[in-house]
Order: C-alpha cells, then structure tokens, then sequence
C-alpha cells in the first residue's frame, strides 16, 4: 500500500518535470536497488520507459545498488550529494552512470510534501505541519552534527581511540613523500642497473 502512494507519487512527480520524463525514458529496463542500513527497507525502482515501477522486494537482478542510512540517503537530495559520496556515507556499486541517472531522477522528483499532505488535510494544517516538520529536521540535524562532532573529538582527543585529523594529514603527508622518495631511488636503482648491464 505504502509502496503504491509512493510509487504514484513518484510518477506525478515525473509527468510535472520535462527532464524527469526525459530521464524515465533513457532508463527504460533499468533497476536500482536502494538499501538502507540498519533498517529493514530495501527497495527497487525500476523504469518502463513512460513511468517508474517501485517494489519493496527485488523484481531481478538491480543493474546498481545504493545504500547508506536513511539520512545519508535523503541527503544526497540537498546541495552537495558529491560530498556525500566522497566521504563514504552512500556506497554506490554496480554501473555507475546508471546509479547516477537515478539519482539526478531522485534530485528532480523530490516531493512537496505540504502540495501532498494539503490533498489530505488541507492547505492550512498542511502549512503548519510543514513549518512544524521543517523546524524538527532542522533541530535533529544541528543535534546530530553536534553530537558527531562531540563524539569524535572525544575518541580523537580524550580516549584517544582515533588519530586527530591533524595529525592524521601529517602522517598522510610523511607517507606521500616517502614514497615519492622510494620511487626515485628505485628509479636511479633502475638506471644504474641498465647502465652496468649496457657495458
């Protein structure tokens, strides 16, 4: 039930955007898996030229598959999903252009959830549980950017369980010019090898 709203909603959403359309019709017969860790959601999207097909179960073999938590999935929505990629919060595997069609297509179709929630209460109480809604995401990701930040200062400074990013570019650094070294001794190395050889 829940997969069919989505799934319609998903599609009003495609018929309301050019590109989005244009986009559903160059993924005919492709499949994306989308995981979220540590939940039991698993879902696959798929695309039959004119519309998107969403199922809870695997309908086949996914021709790629994103996964990440529940935020780190909604995330790839907001400004930078590029960051949220480079930093290993959503693990993309299988074909990548086709991962990142469906995540331009996802960028496109992100829904309006007061124009939705007004179809079902009204345009007024949508509004405010809007403005409600936009205040506690704001407040939980302040909260959890606060408590990430508390959390890794703690283990990098306190219990000294991780390396202090300062310290940890350092020793990047040290080991980049080491190697940078040993490549070049391995080079004269070489050199003089051919040369003893030659005569």
């Amino acid at each position: 039930m829940f997969t069919a709203r989505l799934q319609a909603l998903l599609n009003r959403q495609v018929e309301a955007s050019p590109r989005a359309a244009t986009l559903v019709g160059e993924l005919a017969g492709k499949r994306v898996t989308i995981v979220a860790r540590y939940t039991p959601w698993r879902l696959q999207l798929g695309s039959d030229g004119r519309s998107l097909l969403l199922t809870r179960e695997a309908a086949g073999a996914a021709d790629a598959v994103i996964a990440g938590t529940p935020l780190s999935l909604a995330a790839l929505a907001g400004s930078d999903p590029e960051a949220v990629i480079r930093r290993g919060d959503v693990r993309i595997d299988g074909d990548v252009e086709v991962a990142a069609r469906f995540r331009e297509l996802g960028s496109l179709l992100y829904p309006d959830v007061e124009e939705e929630l007004s179809r079902l209460i009204g345009d007024v109480p949508a509004h405010h549980f809007g403005v409600v809604a936009r205040q506690g995401f704001a407040w939980l990701r302040q909260t959890l950017q606060t408590s990430t930040h508390n959390v890794a200062e703690y283990l990098a400074h306190e219990s000294r369980d991780l390396v202090p990013r300062a310290e940890a570019e350092a020793f990047m650094r040290g080991v980049d010019t080491l190697r940078e070294s040993a490549d070049r001794l391995q080079a004269r190395v070489d050199a003089l090898d051919d040369g003893h050889k030659a005569s």
